[in-house]
C-alpha cells in the first residue's frame, strides 16, 4: 500500500472531495482540487481556510494529469475520458474511503447493499454508540471518513458504501462486510450488464481475511450465486427471514435469533427478540436488523443493550417516514426510495388502502415486480414526474384511477382527495428526483410542507 503521494489532484468538492483534500493537506501532500460544477459556499469557505487550492466551472486537464494520485468523487462515471486518460498514463485514481484507509488501522464495519444501507449504518451505530464504543459513522451519511480520519478518534467506523465508492478501493479492507441485498439500480454505470454491478458489490469483500467476518442475506437469490462462484476467507455469518438451518441469524415464531456459533444449532441461540419489539417494521426492515444484529454480536455486545437500542431506534428522514394524519389520511413520506425495489419494500410494509405517489427520472426501472402488490394494496395513482408515459402504461391495468401532477404541492392535494378515511398516501417515487427537485431530500421536504399546508 503505497500512501507516498506528493501530489494529489481531487476531483468533486462536495463532502468527499474536501474531506480528502483536508485530510491530504494534514498529511503534508501539496493538493489541487477541481470541480466541473459548482462549488457550495460552506465547502469553498473550508478550502479557502486551509489555503488549498481549487478551481470550479472546469478541469485544468494538464494539472490534474501531473498528479501522483487522483482522488474522484463516487458520482464521476470511470468512462469519462479525463478519468480514462489518468488510467492509460498510469495516476492511481481511488475513491475518499480508499484514501482515508491509507492513515487509518481502526476497526471497519462496512456495509452495501441496493436498498437498506443508510438505515442499517445508521441502526449499527446507534447500537454500538449506546453501547459505550467510542464509534463514527462515515461513507454516504454523515461526514466523510477522510474528515473524521484527520484526527482519527474513533475505535470503530461504521461505514456505508455504494457501488460507485466500492468501484475506487482497492486496497481498503473491513473487518465486518455485510451485504445486504442485490437488486438491479445503476445499470447505467455498468454498461447495463447486471454481472459487473454485482462484482462491484462484492468488493466489499476484497482482502478479508479469516480473522475478518462477512454478513450476508441468504435469501437473496443474486448473492447465493455469486457466494458458490468464490472463494471467501471470512468467516461467514448468513441471515435469513424464510429458513433457519445454516443461518447465523434467523426467524422463528416471530422472533429473531441470533447464532454466531452455529454448530450449537439444536441449542438456545446467543440472542431472542420478539419482532414486535423492534422499532423497524416491514420484512425488510427486520433483515436490516438482524444484519445489524450480527455485527453486534460480533463486536461483543451485551444482549440487553442491542435490545434495547434494536426497540428505540428513530429511522432515517424521507425513509418510511410518517408526516401527519389529516381527517383519518395518513400521509407518509418514502423520497429515499429512488428505485424500483426501494418501493417494493415500502408497497410490501403498506397495511392500509394506498394512494401512491411515484415518478421522477427513470434510472431504466421495470414495474413488472411491482405489479402484483399495486393489484393489492393501491387505489390509485399519482404520477409525479415530467414524463409519466412509462408509468401510466405499466399500471394502466391494475388501478382505476391514474392522475398527474407537476409539483409536491398538487400531488398532495390530488393523494387527498383520492384517499378515502383510513386509508394511506404514500409518496415512494421509484425514480430520481432531478425533474422537479434538487435531490430526493428537497422531494420529501417539499411533501412535508405542503401536507402540513392541508
Amino acid at each position: 500500500m503505497n500512501n507516498n503521494y506528493q501530489n494529489i489532484a481531487i476531483l468533486g468538492a462536495g463532502e468527499s472531495g474536501v474531506g480528502a483534500a483536508l485530510l491530504a493537506v494534514a498529511k503534508g501532500m501539496s493538493v489541487f482540487v477541481s470541480d466541473k460544477g459548482e462549488i457550495k459556499d460552506s465547502y469553498k469557505k473550508e478550502l479557502t481556510d486551509a489555503a488549498i487550492e481549487f478551481e470550479e466551472g472546469g478541469h485544468s486537464v494538464d494539472r490534474i494529469l501531473s498528479a501522483d494520485l487522483i482522488v474522484k468523487s463516487p458520482g464521476i462515471p470511470e468512462k469519462v475520458q479525463l478519468i480514462q486518460d489518468a488510467i492509460n498514463k498510469g495516476i492511481p485514481v481511488v475513491s475518499e474511503i480508499e484514501f482515508a484507509g491509507y492513515y487509518t488501522g481502526k476497526k471497519m464495519i462496512c456495509i452495501t447493499g441496493s436498498n437498506g444501507k443508510t438505515t442499517t449504518t445508521m441502526l449499527t451505530h446507534h447500537i454500538l454508540k449506546n453501547a459505550g464504543l467510542n464509534v463514527a459513522m462515515a461513507g454516504n451519511v454523515g461526514e466523510s471518513l477522510a474528515r473524521q480520519v484527520i484526527e482519527d478518534e474513533a475505535d470503530y467506523y461504521v461505514v456505508e458504501l455504494s457501488s460507485f465508492q466500492l468501484d475506487g478501493m482497492y486496497d481498503f479492507k473491513a473487518d465486518v462486510a455485510v451485504l445486504l441485498n442485490i437488486t438491479p439500480d445503476h445499470l447505467d454505470r455498468y454498461n447495463y450488464e447486471m454481472q459487473n454491478y454485482v462484482n462491484s458489490k462484492f468488493r466489499i469483500i476484497q482482502n478479508l481475511t479469516s480473522e475478518d467476518w462477512f454478513v450476508y442475506n441468504a435469501d437473496d437469490p443474486i448473492i447465493m450465486e455469486e457466494i458458490a462462484k468464490r472463494d471467501i476467507k471470512a468467516q461467514m455469518a448468513p441471515f435469513s427471514i424464510e429458513k433457519s438451518s445454516g443461518m447465523v441469524g434467523y426467524v422463528n415464531n416471530n422472533q429473531i435469533n441470533i447464532n454466531l456459533s452455529s454448530e450449537k444449532e439444536d441449542e438456545k441461540p446467543d440472542f431472542i427478540m420478539s419482532i414486535h419489539d423492534l422499532s423497524l417494521k416491514g420484512k425488510h426492515n427486520t433483515q436490516n436488523s438482524l444484519a445489524s444484529g450480527i455485527t453486534s454480536k460480533i463486536i461483543q455486545i451485551r444482549n440487553e443493550s442491542i435490545k434495547e437500542s434494536l426497540s428505540d431506534f428513530k429511522n432515517v428522514e424521507h425513509r418510511l417516514e410518517f408526516v401527519a394524519k389529516v381527517n383519518g389520511i395518513e400521509f407518509i413520506n418514502d423520497s429515499k426510495a429512488t428505485n424500483v425495489n426501494s418501493t417494493w419494500y415500502a408497497l410490501e410494509c403498506m397495511e392500509k388502502p394506498t394512494v401512491w405517489i411515484v415518478g421522477g427520472v427513470d434510472k431504466g426501472n421495470d414495474y413488472d415486480t411491482l405489479i402484483p402488490l399495486v393489484q393489492e394494496k393501491v387505489t390509485a395513482i399519482v404520477c409525479l414526474g415530467t414524463d409519466n408515459e412509462k408509468i401510466k402504461e405499466a399500471f394502466a391495468g391494475s388501478v382505476d384511477v391514474i392522475a398527474e401532477s407537476g409539483s409536491a404541492a398538487e400531488a398532495v392535494a390530488m393523494g387527498y382527495r383520492l384517499a378515502k378515511d383510513k386509508q394511506t398516501v404514500l409518496l415512494s417515487p421509484a425514480c430520481a428526483s432531478f425533474d422537479l427537485f434538487e435531490n430526493y431530500e428537497d422531494r420529501g421536504a417539499q411533501f412535508k410542507a405542503a401536507v402540513r399546508a392541508l
